[in-house]
């Protein structure tokens, strides 16, 4: 009775995945209460297939970031079609994963939580089929990440494999030129506990948009990368390296510069929005809307109540920040369910801001909305959606549940 949207249902009689899977409840016009945050099943399936073939064709490796959805069903949906590994951000989201008995896990960070760094030591130390990988940027970053291995056990024959980082100025972590990147790959030789395994970087703080000088930017930056992991990939220390990049906007890019290369080593992309991908951010800047990656479908709604139409022009949605993402777009009005169970384009709304618990639609004079609605709503960027659910209902085409997939954030 714990989670949003089953507290009716649960109330009733047990709950499970199974159950719900055998039953096949409607969410609309059934027990499930509103606001409900639902996903797909379809575009899921397409997604984890059109993604994989896309990667499979380019001869990129795929370890999607877990962090977008932090769902261990997802995961294995995601393994099951050729993922390489799952990528984390955090110790506590590796420990998750480890969990559930994920085997490759990139962790896409420097490391430098002491207690962290322990767990790992021993992890590496007790699962000795267990594959992890993790960043380094700087000389301090690798002297601190070694002695910590070092300090708590972990075996000169089993060292953690780490990529160096490259960045770029003004944005996030990693060394700013590919000769700093060399000097921390260089450092790596004498670490105790460390093994270089090859350089990785991020470009999706490059830009937020789809213009062609961000695009060219994005390409400079990669090409930069693939300087730096040939150049680890030409030395000694290296033996079978990777080089990983690759959010979820322009890992079309990435793919077409990180390939281009003569003995480039195994390219690895992180990208996790695909799966559900989005009507908002991705949908408008990723690679499909290029027509140069896998054409993805969002699998991602969230349903509400109109609430109250308390003057002219003026809706409120029981939907709010606790409910949805609005730091990369405000969710996007796509469709209305009326009481009868009559099923409407919504077009020309638009929400205009949320609070907690509440989402202001502007209402066009031509449009009809009253308490008791339905409003179906796209969501920008899948990472602060999913966040806000711990236990979300899989749908048919019909809006009937077959599955339940439960978050661990």
């Amino acid at each position: 009775m714990t989670e949003k949207g089953f507290g009716t249902i649960a109330a009733r009689r047990p709950v499970s995945a199974e159950s719900l899977a055998t039953e096949r409840p409607p969410v609309l016009g059934g027990e499930f209460t509103m606001p409900l945050l639902v996903l797909r099943e379809s575009a899921l399936a397409h997604n984890a297939s059109a993604m994989a073939d896309w990667c499979a064709s380019a001869g990129v490796r795929l370890a999607p970031h877990g962090k977008t959805t932090m769902a261990p069903q997802l995961f294995e949906r995601q393994l099951a079609v050729g993922a390489w590994g799952i990528t984390a951000a955090t110790i506590s989201q590796a420990q998750v994963y480890r969990s559930f008995g994920i085997g490759r896990i990139l962790i896409a960070n420097e490391l430098t939580d002491p207690a962290g760094i322990a767990w790992l030591a021993e992890e590496l130390t007790a699962a000795l089929d267990w594959e992890c990988f993790a960043y380094v940027d700087s000389l301090p970053g690798v002297r601190l990440l070694d002695e910590a291995l070092t300090a708590a056990g972990a075996a000169a024959g089993r060292p953690l494999q780490v990529l160096v980082e490259l960045g770029f100025p003004g944005g996030r972590t990693g060394c700013r030129s590919v000769a700093e990147a060399l000097d921390v790959a260089a450092s790596v030789a004498a670490a105790r506990a460390l093994a270089l395994a090859g350089a990785a970087g991020f470009e999706g703080g490059i830009g937020l948009d789809a213009e062609p000088e961000t695009l060219a930017a994005v390409a400079e930056y990669c090409r930069r990368l693939r300087t730096l992991g040939e150049s680890i990939a030409a030395g000694a220390e290296a033996s079978a390296p990777i080089i990983s990049a690759g959010g979820s906007a322009y890992f079309d890019v990435v793919v077409s510069e990180l390939t281009a290369g003569s003995g480039t080593p195994l390219v690895v992309l992180r990208s996790g929005c695909y799966l559900t991908h989005d009507h908002g951010e991705y949908a408008a800047i990723g690679p499909a809307s290029r027509h140069l990656g896998p054409d993805l479908r969002p699998a991602i709604e969230l349903w509400a109540p109109v609430l109250s139409c308390p003057e002219p022009g003026l809706a409120l949605a029981c939907a709010g920040r606790r409910d949805v993402s609005f730091d990369q777009g405000m969710p996007l009005p796509l469709r209305l369910r009326r009481p009868d169970g009559t099923i409407e384009p919504a077009d020309g709304l638009t929400v205009t801001r949320l609070d907690d618990q509440h989402a202001y639609i502007d209402v066009p004079s031509s449009a009809v909305l009253a308490p008791g609605d339905l409003v179906c709503f796209g969501i920008s960027h899948p990472c602060t959606t999913l966040d806000k659910w711990r236990v979300i209902p899989v749908v048919d085409d019909d809006y009937r549940v077959v599955d339940a997939v439960h978050t661990f954030f």
